[in-house]
């Protein structure tokens, strides 16, 4: 994703979720940023383009040991 892209998403998901969000683009790959609370990772953003309309997935993965109570 281009950098205006993904600061404009950004202040979006800090908006909605929480302020202290911030999305890191990744190495491999140009269609998705890692998202992050503070040092620990939360979840992947993927862009999809289809049909000229552009959407985001947030895509977050919560492990069962994570969630022990």
């Amino acid at each position: 994703m281009e950098r205006e892209e993904t600061l404009r998403l950004e202040a979006y998901l800090k908006e909605k979720l929480h302020p202290g969000l911030r999305l890191v683009p990744r190495d491999k790959t140009d269609d998705s940023v890692e998202c992050y609370l503070g040092a620990e990772f939360l979840a992947v953003v993927y862009k999809d383009v289809d049909e000229g309309e552009t959407s985001y997935q947030f895509q977050m993965t919560v492990l069962q040991e994570d969630i022990k109570g």
